[in-house]
């Protein structure tokens, strides 16, 4: 993106550059392995709802991304598959108020089109404050020109 928003590891991995949500977003990749994905992001202004606490659909927004993660992982760079949420359960369970917040997403089964996958985030203290869990559809592989 323009702004000079990057995630080194997702453009090591994937060869693609942050999309513009990602970029709005501010999380990045941390870890990413085949089933797991770590994904982390510093608390703004611009993720606050009117009480001063991280909004719940940006907390849905990381449990998604996590759990997308987790399930679109190939070892070969540039052949992720593209991935799309069918379904997304949220709890919240704690205000989220202090970064950086830890979204852990992993694989928990399916097959080759649909898979399950659920994810959990922590705040910067280690406390549980959300978790979730879904299913998402597995598109063809799709090669990115290095």
């Amino acid at each position: 993106m323009s702004d000079g928003f990057r995630d080194d590891l997702l453009t090591a991995r994937s060869l693609e550059e942050p999309s513009g949500f990602q970029s709005t977003m501010r999380y990045r990749l941390a870890e990413w392995t085949d089933g797991r994905a770590v994904v982390v992001m510093e608390i703004g202004p611009q993720h606050l709802n009117r009480r001063k606490v991280v909004h719940g659909g940006v907390l849905a927004s990381l449990i998604d991304t996590a759990c997308g993660f987790s399930g679109g992982y190939a070892e070969t760079p540039g052949e992720q598959p593209a991935v799309a949420t069918v379904t997304l359960t949220t709890s919240f369970l704690a205000p989220a108020v202090k970064g950086p917040l830890r979204a852990v997403g992993a694989r928990s089964g399916g097959g080759r089109r649909i898979y399950f996958a659920r994810a959990e985030i922590f705040d910067g203290d280690g406390t549980l404050v959300a978790h979730g869990e879904g299913s998402f559809r597995v598109s063809e592989r799709r090669v990115r020109p290095a």
